[in-house]
């Protein structure tokens, strides 16, 4: 999703980390500190890691469950994505996440299969979750798994930024796949980042070139994790209404907000919204660039005109 020579890339949490500093010199400590956020993060918070915090708090759902701060704080913030989202954003679905075959890391994940075999079940919902503040204990319903997939990544994002920068002092960029913080001063005219349906792809694919100077940028898009099964084409943003994958309107939403996790929340929620979106972002000032599946792209609250594709 962006390109600079003064920084580095590793592979982290199934996508592609990126560190960027203002200062050559400072690059390895930047990274040093950003590696191990992200080392927290995945060890707290992951679903496909038998050693995570997470799994071993959704194998003993109907209990509470002491957990660390940090997860604590993931599942907190998923909560409240679900609250500003009137549930579009909702955690309770690592069930139907596994039963259409989003079951491990997606690189691990077969792109075609057998059909699916669907199982219709009652889920509590995201709102029966509870949080035992006064001991940092969690207790998920009987039946409900969590997953952090939708917010945990963007949180890193910008817990590892903040961290960079305190390490090292010039100003930071960390990019997690689709999802970009900065902290501390940008350089002049911002970070340069290329606003393009994969984050892999090089700096010719077609898309933006926009420059990111504060807070956080996150894009969401069906057109990398998708699978088939059967003759049911699957991607992984579910409607919580249905526990399916949603219907696809936009192929990819880029949001700018004043944290990476926010415009996360916005992304995956303008993505489940459908024809909504636009308006849904634009009452709440969030710039946005709205790809839709024919290629034609929507602008809203402030986002620059995409020269390329002609925004409407």
């Amino acid at each position: 999703m962006t390109g600079v020579d003064l920084g580095a890339a590793f592979p982290a949490l199934g996508t592609t980390a990126v560190v960027l500093v203002d200062d050559p010199d400072l690059l390895d400590p930047a990274r040093a500190a950003v590696e191990l956020v992200i080392h927290d993060v995945d060890r707290a918070c992951s679903r496909f890691r038998p050693d995570s915090e997470l799994v071993a708090l959704n194998a003993r759902s109907g209990r509470a469950v002491a957990v660390s701060p940090l997860l604590f704080e993931a599942v907190g913030q998923a909560l409240r994505a679900a609250r500003v989202t009137n549930g579009l954003v909702d955690p309770t679905l690592g069930r139907e996440l596994q039963e259409i075959g989003y079951d491990r890391n997606f690189a691990e994940v077969p792109p075609d299969g057998p059909p699916l075999v669907v199982t219709l079940h009652r889920r509590p919902g995201w709102a029966s979750v509870q949080l035992g503040a006064a001991l940092d204990t969690i207790t998920v319903p009987s039946g409900v798994e969590l997953d952090l997939g939708a917010t945990a990544k963007a949180l890193c994002a910008d817990r590892a930024a903040r961290a960079a920068f305190d390490a090292v002092g010039c100003g930071v960029l960390v990019g997690l796949g689709g999802d970009l913080a900065v902290a501390g001063p940008a350089p002049d005219g911002g970070w340069p980042v290329r606003v393009t349906d994969d984050h892999a792809a090089g700096p010719d694919a077609p898309g933006q070139d926009v420059s990111l100077a504060v807070g956080g940028l996150a894009t969401s898009s069906v057109t990398v994790r998708h699978w088939t099964r059967g003759d049911d084409a699957l991607h992984h943003l579910l409607d919580p209404a249905t526990g399916r994958p949603a219907t696809v309107v936009w192929r990819t939403v880029s949001v700018a907000a004043a944290s990476c996790l926010d415009a996360n929340i916005a992304t995956t929620a303008s993505m489940l919204l459908g024809e909504a979106a636009p308006e849904w972002l634009r009452e709440r000032h969030l710039p946005a660039r709205l790809v839709r599946s024919d290629g034609r792209v929507v602008t809203v609250a402030g986002w620059p005109a995409d020269d390329e594709a002609g925004a409407s």
